[in-house]
């Protein structure tokens, strides 16, 4: 915040109120850092003005609720298979985190710690970009989220229909979907601190069946299984967005930050076990189905593995494994849930959404943010799963384009700024980290179709022409915004004049 704007809240009245405001904000851009002569400077923690409405994330719950923000466990990777064959599935899992995951972390764990506030990834885009890109980014991200979101009823439904057919369509399908909606929605309700432990329970519960199905399938194995792949007979479309849909999101956890316990150790040490434990989780349960089982690439579908199950172990593993099914889906419901809510209260105290947005529940929680996202996963129910895994991706992309591009602008414009973690390798390093990701993006976007390409961009459409429109119901004073005054200010951000007007 420039000297200018503090000094000219000093009129000939002497209007201290006005004064005090801005030494708070200026205080408050102080403690993110400020930029005084070419030196970023920071000094010690301010109370966040969060701090007494609910408690913080600790380490451990907030592993899971990574795992649970890109994985969940291996429900949904079926249809790798079902698209390449073993082998290249197997690649997949192992190929794709190292272009995709392991640079999305980093840049996550180096940004978060920079930006340790709700808006995440938001304000990364706003401080690099402006507003108004920063808006769209925010529009993108939290629409590619519930679309994400809106998958989960349908594969805890998916995995339990085999054992209750009522559950495969009409309207015992609808109520159920309704029904498991309303739960999941009053779990993110009552508290961060709940969802997270929820989490590490359902992660728990969730993956320790496929540890016995592998022990169990140890005299099954045939690992001549695992190389087979036929290259003319290969779904690009369906394989590229089934991997990228699995290993994707590490992002979303920033939204998050203002809520976890020292953000600034926390987040990089939980995104690195994080990365562990989501590339075992797939890449283990593809490796016991494939070698022991004999591969008919038009049975990996959705649901699959509760088959493997059987076959492996019998009706009481297949049950157990349905259920873990079921659990996980409850546990990336939560986790994807809290992220798009919170992201939308880290909008409002920007002032780039209204300030009803920023309003808490008894339990710290943002109610209207929740009403929100349940609502879209609601109405967004009614698609296919192969449909929602294209148009959440088709958006995504377009919203880590724009994450990259503040990445190395912030690298580029502010090289002092404080970073509590920060990638090695300086600028010409983080430029080659971006490339390969950014290639794998364009080949996602190319395998595209033309329905899930129209849909996403009329979905784009509506974010560029909503930022104009709500800016001039602020002018016309047709609705409340605010900023809270203990967020830092970015350099020559019109948005930042109202923190003290």
């Amino acid at each position: 915040m420039g000297e200018g704007l503090f000094a000219g809240e000093i009129d000939k009245s002497g209007h201290l109120k006005k004064l005090r405001i801005a030494a708070v904000n200026r205080q408050a851009s102080i403690q993110m850092g400020e930029f005084t002569g070419g030196e970023y400077v920071t000094v010690g923690e301010l109370p966040s003005p969060m701090a007494n409405h609910s408690r913080k994330v600790s380490v451990l719950p907030l592993v899971f609720l990574i795992f649970y923000e890109v994985s969940g466990g291996p429900f949904g990777v079926e249809d790798t298979v079902n698209a390449a064959g073993p082998l290249l599935a197997l690649l997949g899992f192992l190929v794709f985190p190292l272009i995709w995951s392991v640079p999305e972390a980093l840049i996550t764990a180096e940004m978060g710690t920079m930006f340790p506030e709700n808006s995440g990834y938001v304000v990364w885009v706003t401080s690099a970009l402006g507003p108004y890109w920063g808006f769209q980014q925010g529009w993108m991200k939290w629409l590619s989220g519930v679309i994400d979101n809106a998958l989960y009823p349908v594969m805890f439904l998916d995995y339990l229909k085999s054992g209750i057919p009522a559950l495969g369509g009409g309207l015992p399908r609808v109520v159920a979907t309704w029904g498991l909606t309303i739960v999941l929605t009053y779990l993110n309700y009552r508290g961060m601190t709940i969802v997270g432990w929820v989490a590490v329970c359902l992660g728990v519960f969730s993956l320790v069946p496929f540890v016995v199905m592998g022990l169990l399938a140890i005299p099954d194995l045939k690992p001549s299984r695992w190389a087979v792949t036929n290259l003319n007979d290969i779904n690009w479309n369906l394989y590229l967005n089934t991997l990228f849909w699995n290993l994707n999101y590490w992002d979303s956890i920033s939204t998050l930050a203002g809520e976890v316990e020292n953000p600034k150790k926390t987040l990089p040490k939980a995104l690195f076990y994080a990365v562990i434990l989501v590339v075992l989780g797939y890449f283990f349960p593809l490796l016991i189905g494939t070698g022991a089982v004999a591969v008919d690439r038009n049975l990996w579908t959705d649901g699959y593995f509760s088959e493997i199950a059987l076959i492996i172990g019998g009706a009481w593993l297949r049950w157990w494994l349905q259920a873990a099914a079921a659990m996980s889906n409850m546990g990336m419901f939560v986790a994807e849930m809290s992220s798009d809510s919170f992201q939308l209260l880290g909008m409002a105290e920007r002032g780039l959404l209204p300030e009803f947005f920023s309003k808490r529940s008894r339990h710290g929680t943002p109610l209207i943010g929740i009403l929100f996202s349940a609502s879209g996963v609601v109405l967004l129910s009614w698609l296919s799963f192969q449909e929602i895994v294209a148009a959440e991706n088709f958006l995504y992309c377009f919203g880590m384009i724009l994450e990259f591009i503040s990445f190395i602008l912030l690298r580029i414009k502010h090289p002092n700024a404080s970073r509590p973690y920060k990638i090695p390798g300086g600028t010409a390093g983080a430029i080659l980290m971006c490339i390969p990701p950014t290639i794998l993006i364009c080949v996602v976007l190319f395998f595209s179709t033309l329905k899930i390409m129209v849909i996403s961009l009329i979905a784009m459409a509506v974010g560029l022409v909503m930022q104009p429109c709500l800016k001039f119901m602020e002018k016309k004073r047709w609705m409340k915004f605010s900023h809270n005054s203990e967020l830092p200010a970015f350099g020559n951000q019109e948005d930042t004049r109202s923190l003290v007007y």
